[in-house]
Order: C-alpha cells, then sequence, then structure tokens
C-alpha cells in the first residue's frame, strides 16, 4: 500500500486509504436526512456518511453542498463522495457515477394553500411554482408550461409560500415530510399531488472512481441485506416503505452475490428524464455537425433539440419584444403629458408634476424597479403579465419623464418667440415636438435599451431577498443607535464631571460676613464646550 499511495492517477479508493480521510458532500438543512447545528450533524444521510466510512476504516470530512453544486463537486474533485439526496436520472448518468443499490426513493411531490384548485397537471400551466436549481423534476414541470421560480436552497420553499411569493412549491416528498408533521404548516398547506418517483443514489467522479465504486456498489448491499439503511432510518423517523422492500430483495440468493449489483432483476432502472426532441432536433443536429465539419467551429443550439427549451426560447422572445415595443410606447405616452403638464400654465398642474420629475431623474433606474416591483407585488398575485406591465411602467416613468421635460422647454422657448411667430393650443404644442424630436428619440432608445435590467423585476425572489435584507439592515440599524445613544450619554456625563472638578478647584475658598460661601465670579468660570450633534 505505501508504494501504491505515490504512484501516479492512482484510484481514488487508494487515494482515501492512504490519507485515512474520505470527503463526503452532504446537505446542510434537509430536515430528518441531513441538517447541521454549529459542529453537529444529524440526519439519515449522516449516518450513512458515517457508516461508510467506518467500513473504510477512516475518518469523514464533510462538506457542504446544495442541490445547484454537488455534481461539480464531485466533477471539481472537492469532494470523494456526495450523499445529498440526489435522486438517479438519465441525464445524470453522464455526470457521475451513481452506486447502486440506491439508498432510498422518493417523489416530487407539489404543494399549495389548501383552498386552491389545484388536483393534477391540468392545473399547472401558468402558475409560478417555486423549486431548487438543479432539482431533477424541474424539466417535467416546464414540459407542462409551469413557470419556474428556481432558489438554491429548499429551505426557502416554505418561506416563499408564506410571503406569497410562490402560488405552489415543488420538492421532493421527503423534505415536507418534516414540515407536515407541523400542525401550522398543515392547517395551511397540502400535497396537490405526486410525480416522478425517483431512486436516490451516492454519486462518485466518472474518471478514477473505478474501485472506490465498486467496494460502494457491494457496501451499499450489504447495508441493505443486514438492515443498516433500514435501521437508521427508523432511527430517523423517515419513511420506511421502500427500505423494507429493498431488504427483502437483496436477501434473495440471485441479489446477495458478487453479481447482485448488475443484475437488473435487483437493481433499480434510472428515472428516464430524456426531454420530449423538437420535430426539427435532427435537422438542428445535422446541421451542427456540417457547420463545424466546414468551418471547425462548434456551434451547439441546444434550445431548439428539445420541446420545453424550443417552447421557452419561443415564450423568451415573445416577453422581449412585448417588453421593448412596451416601453417605448409607455416612455411616449409618459412623454407627452409630462411635456403638456410642465408646459402648462397653471401652477397647481405644473409643481406637483415637476416635483415628480425631479424625483424620477434623480433616482438609478434600478431603484425605480424595486419600487414599481415592490407595489405590484403588494397589489397583484405575481405572474409574468404583471411582472411585464410593472416593468413597462417603470422604464416609461423613468424615460418619459426626461423626454417630457425636452418638450416642456421647447414650449417655453416656443412662448417667447410668440411674438415673431403666432400660435397656441395644439399647434404650440406639435412645435415643440417637432423641436424637441431628437431628445425624444434619444430617450427612446434609452428606453429599449433599459429592458435588459428590467428583468431584475422578473424575479421576486430577489425583492424577497431586498426586504429581508432590508428588516435585518433595520434592526442592526436599531441596535447600533441604542448603543450610540449610550455612549452619548456616558461620555456627556463623564465630560460634566470633569467640568464640575474643573469649576471647584478654580472657586476660591471666601465667605460672607454671615459665614457662608461666597458664589464664584464670572472669572472664576471655564466652561467645557459639548457638541450634542456628535
Amino acid at each position: 500500500m505505501p508504494g501504491a499511495c505515490t504512484q501516479p492517477g492512482i484510484d481514488r479508493l487508494v487515494r482515501i486509504l492512504c490519507s485515512g480521510r474520505i470527503r463526503i458532500g452532504v446537505r446542510d438543512h434537509y430536515p430528518l436526512f441531513s441538517t447541521r447545528s454549529g459542529e453537529t450533524r444529524q440526519g439519515y444521510e449522516i449516518d450513512i456518511a458515517q457508516a461508510v466510512a467506518g467500513k473504510l476504516g477512516v475518518a469523514v470530512e464533510f462538506a457542504r453542498v446544495n442541490a445547484a453544486n454537488r455534481i461539480p463537486m464531485i466533477a471539481d474533485d472537492k469532494v470523494d463522495l456526495a450523499i445529498a439526496t440526489m435522486g438517479h436520472n438519465t441525464l445524470r448518468d453522464g455526470q457521475v457515477r451513481f452506486i447502486r443499490p440506491h439508498y432510498y426513493r422518493s417523489e416530487t411531490i407539489v404543494v399549495g394553500p389548501r383552498d386552491l384548485g389545484v388536483a393534477d397537471w391540468k392545473d399547472i400551466p401558468g402558475r409560478t411554482v417555486c423549486g431548487t436549481v438543479g432539482n431533477g423534476s424541474n424539466t417535467e414541470l416546464v414540459s407542462h408550461d409551469a413557470r419556474l421560480m428556481l432558489f438554491d436552497d429548499a429551505v426557502s420553499l416554505p418561506d416563499r409560500l408564506d410571503d406569497q411569493s410562490c402560488t405552489l412549491a415543488a420538492q421532493d416528498d421527503s423534505f415536507f415530510a418534516s414540515y407536515f408533521t407541523d400542525p401550522r404548516f398543515t392547517g395551511r398547506y397540502s400535497a396537490k399531488f405526486g410525480f416522478a418517483q425517483v431512486p436516490w443514489g451516492m454519486a462518485v467522479n466518472r474518471n478514477g472512481s473505478e474501485r472506490l465504486g465498486r467496494a460502494l456498489d457491494l457496501m451499499s448491499q450489504i447495508f441493505h441485506r443486514d438492515g443498516v439503511f433500514l435501521a437508521s432510518a427508523r432511527a430517523n423517523r423517515i419513511g420506511t416503505a421502500f427500505l423494507e422492500q429493498q431488504a427483502a430483495v437483496w436477501a434473495r440468493p440471485e441479489c446477495n452475490s458478487d453479481t447482485g449489483t448488475t443484475n437488473p432483476a435487483c437493481i433499480l432502472p434510472a428515472l428516464d428524464a430524456t426531454l420530449k426532441p423538437t420535430v426539427f432536433a435532427d435537422s438542428v443536429t445535422a446541421f451542427e455537425t456540417w457547420f463545424a465539419s466546414r468551418t471547425g467551429i462548434d456551434v451547439m443550439l441546444p434550445m431548439l433539440k428539445t420541446a420545453p427549451a424550443w417552447s421557452l426560447f419561443k415564450d423568451g422572445i415573445v416577453n422581449s419584444l412585448i417588453l421593448v415595443t412596451g416601453a417605448l410606447v409607455a416612455t411616449l405616452v409618459f412623454a407627452l403629458g409630462f411635456g403638456a403638464a410642465l408646459g402648462s400654465r397653471s401652477r397647481l398642474l405644473r409643481w406637483p408634476v415637476r416635483g415628480l420629475t425631479v424625483t424620477l431623474q434623480s433616482s438609478p433606474i434600478v431603484l425605480t424597479l424595486v419600487i414599481a416591483a415592490a407595489i405590484i407585488h403588494a397589489i397583484f398575485s405575481y405572474s409574468s403579465g404583471v411582472a411585464l406591465g410593472a416593468a413597462i411602467v417603470a422604464l416609461g416613468l423613468a424615460n418619459g419623464s426626461n423626454a417630457g421635460q425636452a418638450i416642456s422647454e421647447a414650449v417655453l422657448t416656443l412662448r417667447a418667440e410668440r411674438t415673431a411667430l403666432p400660435m397656441g393650443g395644439l399647434d404650440l404644442f406639435s412645435r415643440a415636438l417637432a423641436r424637441s424630436a431628437t431628445q425624444i428619440v434619444a430617450f427612446l432608445i434609452n428606453a429599449a435599451k433599459g429592458t435588459p435590467i428590467a428583468s431584475f423585476i422578473g424575479a421576486p425572489e430577489l425583492l424577497s431577498a431586498l426586504h429581508r435584507h432590508h428588516d435585518t439592515f433595520r434592526a442592526m440599524l436599531q441596535i447600533n443607535l441604542t448603543v450610540l445613544a449610550t455612549a452619548h450619554a456616558v461620555s456627556e456625563s463623564i465630560v460634566r464631571g470633569v467640568n464640575a472638578e474643573v469649576q471647584r478647584r478654580n472657586i476660591p475658598n471666601t465667605y460672607t460676613a454671615s459665614g457662608r460661601r461666597a458664589a464664584p465670579g464670572p472669572r472664576h468660570i471655564t466652561p467645557l464646550a459639548v457638541s450634542r450633534s456628535l
């Protein structure tokens, strides 16, 4: 073994045994399966990780992973093994090497308010469904025309249901199991339906892990046969129906052998997550091949190969066109309104609009979008149409106010020239529009250029994050103000004490004819100045 440790390109199993430690990627907050409190970790998957390390006779070094980075962490050799609620599907088979037999199985459930009429896929199109980045069920949701709102960690989903950022949330039934033990959560939400039963697998790198993978296959087989998985599941109060079934399977003679992990009668197949291809997918592939052979440049057009990607691509184009067109129209309409109001002879109309114009001109476009998002979030339930409308209004106001000011300045200039060119009413306004046409066009172009940043308003999870950060900042500010007030009072008390002592020493010890201490005169007083603004 010592000689093998220094050889180049050694298998990860040899490296683990040589180093005396195995790096295992686990979740930080997945109730009942993997949770962390300080340096203490617990849960079903933590028990499995420790059992694996114990079998290998090495120490375990945990690394935090989530649904988005668990596969990259394996690929980048930052962990040797991932035990992180990862469903085994055909798409992931090409990315990592899954350990079989699988250690658990779950299905994705859609959770929402009890009074919400959702019972099947037919009720999903157009609804906002919250999920996690990297979840295998996302493709299924997209294929049924759901609008996805994705988060890094599943722990955010119940909070987003509570603040109504999400109409529905889709996640493994194993995740929601602990929440449905809470009477408050159960009273407000229910599981609408489930889909995509998927087996969970430990995973290692596809390269350089042949021996490690084989050792873990046999280990997983033994854990099923000897009830290690089942005992840990019961200890952590998770569902055991699948594990009881698997314990019986791996006790059978044909499965309880060194070839059992390759026997189709014993192991479960990966969930088929192959996306439905478009009718022209073959033509797109042929074009990519032809173009690469002619130019040597690899062109990838994945948005044209699968039905969900093609649908999203088309929706994206349509929404972009609506946003650009709407921003241009809104800018022009607001420009006419602001121009007419700012050029009005009525002060009651002109001054309020001038104040609004100054406010809009001095506000960054992002701030205008945040305010627009906050207003629509408070009034309407979130939808793509509402988000587009708010973005259009925000861009129109920001650019229309500037264009309107240009129109009003043209109106004032033309009024000053009135003696040379008599005009009024619509004739005056139309001439002002002609004179300010260059500025109007410039702000129309600016509105079109500003549409990419308006995509910010289409991500309500960012708005929720802003609310959370604002609440945190407000609490910290209150603490800081309290500390400052205390420090101010203490310092002022110290200064007053020092001043009193200085004055006492300056006062002469003299007495009046009646035997009383003489009052100090002005020349004996040397006051200290204290600034209350500090």
